[in-house]
């Protein structure tokens, strides 16, 4: 029997065809998604789900949905889908998330454009018949300084159209290494130089607890009087009442936005003020990018059912079945160690080394590397995804290797993750015990035995006596309770790292009055997926 998937949102006929042409039976019903009883009605009839984002799978949608298979999103954010329920009934999520790049890329330029020449109101003004031409003074592109922060696939688009408008360009990734910088004819530079030297400053990062309100007030401040800031990426990068004021004051000489921090956006400190230009989130709403998306998911999921062929999975390793029943707890263990490589790693990464020892050695290294890969770069960029990270990481000039040996130690197999930059290297090790959870071994050369979870501090300091009460005064003092605590040092007088279990976040404050003790050279909060 054919499989068979419901289109449930408003996908290209092109896309329905892919399916038809491919065997698969289809049904194309545009406006169900938006009707969750209906859907929760029909869905036990299908094997695979294409959606946008009008439809929602729920927790009671996976419930009903006993032949399904995937999802497939048209487009990269998967919001409106519960991937925890979806891993958890077996049904793979699947999006697009390099379907709509250019679009926004070119979203972006149009609003420097529509910024520099005051376009939006000159337009209003000239309908109007004021004929207000001397009002509208505008200023050129050529010759101007861009900065570009995040120089990933969207970013990277908008370095090489503003190299073709002879700007220069200066970009700030902390994932950008200096060789992949010279090949794309940017500079790269620390976020402070930018904001001094910037023209104009476009974004082109995720929103994560890193990102969020990148451009604060005091970053703000920082600025080049006359700036004009662009954000087509997300809404919550930039604090929107600062910006407002310093709008007010001519600090900003003007703003584009199509994402806000809250929408649908119907009020915002922007709103109303002068050269700001603002659109409805409309950097993907192109026919050419709407197209190219629907097309996408209709290939993956038809791969997908026909063949088992697995591509963009957001919750699950490019693996066969019978491979994911022994490699489940070591592509966790990957996932750890690649995840705290990269909550500890602020400066570019250079190259990714894995080792892999014994029993893992025979395993498939390639869903092991994506998964270590993944999880170093989900640290910058939530969306990252383990099919998705080799490419990421390739564009921005990491260079990833494996070595394989056999048993040379006291575990049955381990796997040990080092990155380096133009600073250091850092590097942790990891095995996973028989009663399959993983383990930290090894962390700076420091044997250690530390189960993960999912909220904790890592410290480095000299072994001196009071170090263990200082941690827990401060914890104390400050509401964080402590479940538990690992301890290992080079040796007696050396250096020494503390691992301690906590019952939520650490609160930046919190970090900060550690650091003023002057007894740890490094804290860092470490937060792990332990679902």
């Amino acid at each position: 029997m054919a499989p068979k998937v419901l289109v449930s949102d408003k996908l290209s006929e092109t896309a329905v065809q892919i399916f038809r042409d491919r065997g698969i039976d289809v049904d194309f019903m545009p406006e169900l998604g938006k009707d969750k009883e209906k859907l929760a009605e029909v869905i036990g009839q299908y094997d695979g789900l294409a959606i946008r984002s009008a439809t929602k799978v729920t927790p009671t949608i996976l419930e009903a949905a006993t032949n399904l298979k995937v999802v497939g999103r048209a487009g990269i954010g998967t919001d409106n889908v519960d991937k925890e329920a979806a891993s958890k009934k077996g049904v793979i999520v699947m999006n697009t998330p390099f379907g709509n790049m250019i679009t926004t890329a070119e979203h972006a330029i149009a609003m420097m454009f529509a910024v520099a020449r005051q376009i939006p109101e000159a337009s209003t003004s000239t309908h109007a018949g004021k004929w207000e031409k001397s009002k509208f003074m505008g200023t050129e592109l050529t010759g101007k300084t861009l900065g570009v922060i995040g120089a990933g696939n969207i970013g990277g688009i908008v370095c090489d159209r503003a190299r073709g408008l002879k700007m220069k360009v200066v970009a700030y990734d902390p994932f950008l290494g200096q060789e992949k910088a010279d090949k794309m004819g940017v500079e790269k530079v620390e976020l402070d130089e930018l904001l001094a030297r910037a023209d104009f400053i476009t974004l082109h990062v995720p929103l994560t607890d890193q990102t969020r309100n990148i451009l604060s007030r005091e970053n703000l401040e920082k600025t080049k009087k006359g700036v004009r800031i662009i954000n087509c990426a997300r809404g919550g990068l930039v604090d929107e009442t600062a910006l407002a004021d310093l709008l007010k004051s001519g600090h900003v000489a003007g703003a584009g936005f199509d994402v806000f921090a809250e929408e649908p956006a119907t009020d915002n400190p922007l709103f109303g003020l002068p050269n700001v230009v603002c659109t409805p989130h409309l950097g993907a709403a192109t026919t050419e990018a709407q197209e190219n998306v629907a097309l996408q998911v209709a290939e993956q999921m038809a791969d997908y059912l026909l063949t088992g062929a697995v591509t963009n999975a957001l919750n699950m390793p490019s693996v066969t079945a019978e491979e994911a029943k022994v490699m489940g707890p070591w592509i966790n263990l990957s996932d750890h160690l690649g995840s705290f490589i990269g909550q500890m790693t602020d400066e570019p990464i250079k190259a990714i080394n894995i080792l892999y020892d014994g029993v893992v050695s025979e395993m498939n290294l390639e869903a092991l590397t994506c998964a270590a890969v993944a999880g170093i770069m989900k640290s910058v960029n939530p969306e990252v995804n383990m099919v998705s990270a080799p490419v990421v990481a390739k564009e921005r000039g990491v260079k990833i290797s494996t070595t394989k040996q056999d048993k040379s130690g006291a575990f049955e197999g381990y796997i040990k993750l080092t990155v380096v930059t133009d600073k250091r290297e850092r590097s942790i090790g990891g095995t996973v015990f028989s009663d399959g959870k993983p383990r930290f071994i090894q962390i700076k050369g420091i044997n250690i035995d530390a189960e993960i979870g999912a909220h904790m501090l890592y410290t480095t300091n000299n072994d001196e006596p009071g170090i263990i009460g200082t941690l827990g005064q401060m914890m104390g003092e400050n509401g964080v309770n402590i479940a538990n605590f690992t301890l290992g040092r080079s040796a007696a007088g050396g250096e020494a790292i503390a691992l301690l279990y906590v019952d939520a976040p650490v609160d930046g404050e919190v970090i900060k009055k550690l650091e003023s003790t002057g007894k740890f050279q490094q804290v860092r909060p470490l937060n792990f997926d332990v679902s």
